[in-house]
């Protein structure tokens, strides 16, 4: 798990996505940041359908991917698109939804 959010948090932006300005929401564990460099302890997420609105960049605390519904999540995404992914972890679904999501998984980890 070590490896994998090291290799995660060394991702830098890709250049199809826009960057976002700093949009920092300490209690629900995520922030959207312009910067390519990641906090420690943190994972770069995008999220987004690309038919329908651009991908996002989300910086989540990598804690989160600990809960039980984030590894839902992550095992749906894998089942769509497999395991053999190289770069940021992507996540097709809307930015909203995906927002409620976090907070929700933010929220059940204790952290708000």
């Amino acid at each position: 798990m070590k490896k994998i959010l090291r290799r995660l948090s060394k991702v830098g932006d890709s250049s199809q996505y826009q960057p976002l300005h700093q949009n920092t929401k300490p209690t629900t564990g995520y922030c959207r940041w312009r910067s390519t460099r990641v906090p420690s302890g943190h994972v770069p997420v995008y999220v987004g359908d690309d038919k329908e609105e651009p991908m996002e960049r989300f910086v989540i605390k990598a804690e989160l991917l600990s809960q039980p519904a984030f590894a839902e999540l992550l095992s749906q995404v894998a089942d769509e698109f497999g395991y053999n992914h190289s770069g940021a972890l992507r996540i097709p679904c809307s930015v909203s939804v995906f927002e409620q999501f976090i907070s929700r998984a933010a929220y059940e980890a204790g952290q708000q």
